[in-house]
């Protein structure tokens, strides 16, 4: 891996902007609640094509890697099914091997840190003055095959999403809004269960839909529920993301709501962005501390 990272590294991305001025003004106007399109100029970095990421994904640990049939429906219970590959082979024959994969925590190896590094740093004073210190930063790269479908589901992080190659849509749903994800839901997945939301074909029409070519990016609000359709081709896309400490919050809120829940209370949701959610997080947090309370 090192002979092929430092072959790969090229010139910095510090000597010019990869978010134009005009997609540095859109994030400044709709973060962090309100999901919206930017645009890039990350398409050709040598780091990010096929042959480099198959390098990368043999060279990441097991924990590091999922990959899967492409071919599911957007709704699915539990994790899709495997495709009998390596992640190596899942890359390689991205075109054929119907299948999806994501290559996680990427900042494991240095050249990719520096690249996450770099990338955050120009969006950095506009996050910290809304949203506080950026914490936990990390990259995820997606490789698709054709028509691949991203089930519907939701993340815990701020989160920008860049196409690199080929084109999707996303179809993006009010984080927040129980009526796409119920609180059940929220406080399971904060509780160690899975991301994977229950789809309802009524909910078709209540999303946003957000196609995305190379040069394009997305960004996608802390849980908000969202699915991803793959176009006919191969699709590599790049996501960055971090944490603040509202998101850890609103986490730790949801996780104190469990137990209430688990207690016969009925709890109210989290409030969303500004809302600090402190009394029920550092409930949360103490309740940690106590052995076989949390």
């Amino acid at each position: 891996m090192t002979h092929m990272t430092r072959s790969l590294q090229g010139r910095s991305l510090r000597e010019r902007r990869v978010f134009s001025a005009c997609a540095r003004s859109d994030f400044k106007a709709s973060y962090p609640e309100g999901p919206h399109k930017l645009d890039h100029d990350l398409v050709s970095n040598p780091m990010l094509e096929l042959d480099a990421l198959a390098m990368l994904g043999e060279a990441l640990p097991p924990e590091s890697v999922e990959y899967n049939l492409g071919d599911v429906p957007i709704g699915v219970d539990g994790k899709p099914a495997g495709n009998g590959l390596s992640i190596g082979q899942t890359i390689r024959e991205i075109g054929t091997s119907n299948s999806w994969a994501v290559l996680k925590n990427i900042e494991q190896k240095k050249p990719y840190a520096a690249l996450l590094e770099e990338l955050l740093d120009e969006l950095r004073p506009i996050i910290e003055a809304r949203t506080g210190k950026m914490m936990r930063t990390q990259g995820f790269i997606f490789v698709s095959s054709p028509d691949a479908v991203t089930p519907y589901h939701f993340d815990p992080e701020h989160n920008i999403l860049l196409q690199l190659r080929g084109r999707k849509s996303m179809m993006v749903f009010p984080a927040g809004d129980a009526r796409f994800a119920p609180d059940e839901l929220h406080e399971a997945y904060h509780t160690g269960g899975a991301r994977e939301l229950k789809w309802d074909d009524s909910f078709a029409g209540e999303g946003e839909t957000m196609r995305l070519y190379g040069g394009d990016a997305i960004y996608v609000p802390v849980m908000a529920p969202h699915y991803v359709k793959n176009g006919s081709e191969v699709s590599i896309s790049l996501s960055i993301t971090w944490r603040s400490e509202w998101s850890f919050a609103e986490a730790d809120a949801r996780a104190f709501n469990a137990m209430l829940r688990g207690a016969g209370i009925m709890p109210n949701a989290p409030k969303r962005w500004p809302a600090r959610n402190s009394l029920k997080a550092n409930a949360m947090r103490i309740a940690r501390r106590i052995p076989g309370l949390a």
